[in-house]
């Protein structure tokens, strides 16, 4: 059999990857690609400078995950800004950024999102919940992504030819198998939807290998202990009754149409790109580093030269090497 080429687009995959050694025990001929599963990785720099200009401000304790912390932006981190005085705040969820606004009234809180599907019905919750009680002072800074378009993206790139996709099975679970299907129709990329045990994604390749061989592209569900076709209507109905799509910016990928996530008018009191008018620096690619690459697949972190010489988990030079599901915090600490 010719090469086959799969990308996962999952960071827990990438990770369950490494940690397994499962591309050693592939044939030569099989091999694995990472996408842009990490949603931290695919935040670009302007978002992140977003984010730092909203917090520099006196009024202002900025909250999200710890994974944005150390993320760099174009001059800074969030990090850096907390060290040089800025009221920035680690949580564990939405409802955490809420209940801070609750007991800081004086304060606007605003909570850095990203995510995917998995994490984005639960902000929309949490919105609910702040314009049902009132609070005045809570703003979400929405930096959410839709995988599905890009997929797509990936799928009509000439500088990348996938023979298949190892789909997620956190975002599955939500949006279910059907939104894969016009991946698999319209480009011809077979598509599989693993769990995240080692055997679950074993299970994935073999599959995604046989369609390959049969000369078929079809959307299946290995994952079907927790993955259906329809997925959880309601968390879509909640996350859809709060934002709409728009086009959003990744990072190595540019920008995608209707990519994103931003609040619908109804909640445009809770927006915190419409409440903070900020500038916010041009933005750049960092010298040397090559997260863009690494998140379509074009290169792997080995081909960096700054990975693990001077980009570090301890001293991360890009968001590849920042985040717990990045690529290259992955090869770091589990080798290829």
């Amino acid at each position: 059999m010719d090469t086959v080429k799969l990308m996962e687009v999952c960071g827990t995959h990438t990770m369950e990857i490494a940690k397994a050694g499962i591309k050693k025990l592939l044939p030569k001929n099989i091999q694995l690609v990472s996408g842009p599963g990490c949603p931290v990785c695919v935040t670009p720099q302007s978002d992140i400078d977003r984010a730092i200009e909203i917090a520099r401000k006196k009024d202002v304790i900025m909250t999200t995950f710890g994974d944005m912390m150390r993320v760099p932006g174009t001059i800074a981190s969030l990090a850096d800004m907390k060290a040089q005085g800025c009221d920035i705040r680690i949580v564990y969820s939405c409802l955490d950024a809420l209940k801070i606004a609750r007991s800081h009234p004086q304060k606007k809180i605003v909570f850095m999102g990203v995510g995917f599907e998995t994490t984005s019905p639960t902000i929309a919750s949490t919105v609910l919940e702040a314009k049902r009680s009132k609070v005045t002072n809570f703003f979400v800074l929405s930096n959410f992504k839709v995988i599905f378009p890009a997929l797509e993206a990936i799928s009509k790139s000439k500088n990348l030819k996938i023979d298949g996709f190892i789909c997620p099975g956190h975002v599955s679970v939500i949006t279910g198998s059907a939104p894969y299907e016009k991946v698999a129709k319209r480009y011809k990329k077979p598509c599989v939807i693993t769990g995240f045990e080692r055997t679950d994604i074993l299970k994935g390749i073999e599959r995604l290998v046989k369609q390959k061989k049969n000369n078929e592209s079809k959307v299946e569900i290995e994952y079907k202990r927790a993955v259906t076709r329809d997925g959880n209507t309601v968390a879509r109905k909640v996350l859809n009754s709060v934002f709409e799509a728009r086009d959003s910016e990744w990072r190595g990928l540019g920008v995608i149409k209707k990519s994103g996530l931003k609040l619908r008018k109804k909640y445009r009191l809770l927006d915190a790109e419409r409440a903070f008018d900020v500038k916010i620096p041009k933005s750049h690619k960092t010298k040397g580093c090559v997260c863009g690459e690494v998140l379509q697949g074009i290169k792997s972190p080995k081909d960096c030269r700054l990975f693990k010489k001077v980009c570090t988990p301890r001293y991360p030079v890009g968001p590849c090497m920042v985040s717990s599901e990045g690529t290259c915090a992955a090869y770091y600490k589990y080798g290829e």
